[in-house]
């Protein structure tokens, strides 16, 4: 089955559906829609592509098992906690293969360690923004750009996909990292008034 009116259904209406009937268009209507931000915040925490990859294939098959099981208000808030919760357990769980005794020479890895979670909570917000900021582009410029910077796409293989032109698609490139920029650089500043 497809339906063709799937994109215009919330987040809530996909994860009702997909409780009422188990159909599992409903449920990857959903993990298409938060796959990309998925795969940045695992990177952002593994630091390596393809432990991220895996690691949005493992956070998929939990949120299938454990969908069921909880009450959801908020899918994106869900997920993202889930993906979270979820780095932070490969971290630690890779900690403890190489656990040493506290010493002061790594006293500053500590230290270290505490400048990489403020910059983490820097990246989040970061991540959140340009999430955001991406959602104000228009339709062509958000695929465009989705394809090219985070799917690695050529120009031609952007056309290909959407069938819009090679002039086009550098056209709505070009645009949206102009007014991805613009929105970006105008969310900085309301957050510093």
């Amino acid at each position: 089955m497809n339906y063709p009116d799937i994109h215009t259904l919330s987040d809530q209406e996909l994860l009702q559906r997909y409780k009422a009937d188990g159909n599992t268009e409903w449920i990857g209507e959903l993990f298409d829609r938060y796959a990309v931000l998925l795969l940045g915040m695992c990177m952002k925490y593994l630091k390596n592509e393809e432990d991220a990859r895996d690691a949005v294939q493992q956070i998929f098959l939990k949120v299938l098992s454990d969908v069921n099981k909880h009450e959801i208000q908020y899918f994106r808030a869900w997920i993202y906690q889930v993906a979270k919760n979820y780095c932070l357990m490969q971290i630690r769980q890779n900690h403890m293969k190489y656990k040493e005794e506290i010493s002061d020479r790594n006293l500053g890895a500590m230290e270290a360690e505490q400048e990489d979670k403020r910059m983490h909570q820097e990246k989040d917000i970061m991540l959140d923004h340009m999430e955001q900021a991406m959602s104000q582009l228009s339709p062509e410029q958000k695929i465009c750009v989705e394809l090219f910077y985070l799917h690695k796409k050529s120009y031609q293989q952007i056309a290909d996909e959407t069938g819009f032109n090679l002039m086009q698609v550098k056209s709505h490139i070009q645009n949206g990292k102009r007014n991805l920029k613009i929105i970006l650089e105008k969310q900085q500043r309301a957050n510093k008034s």
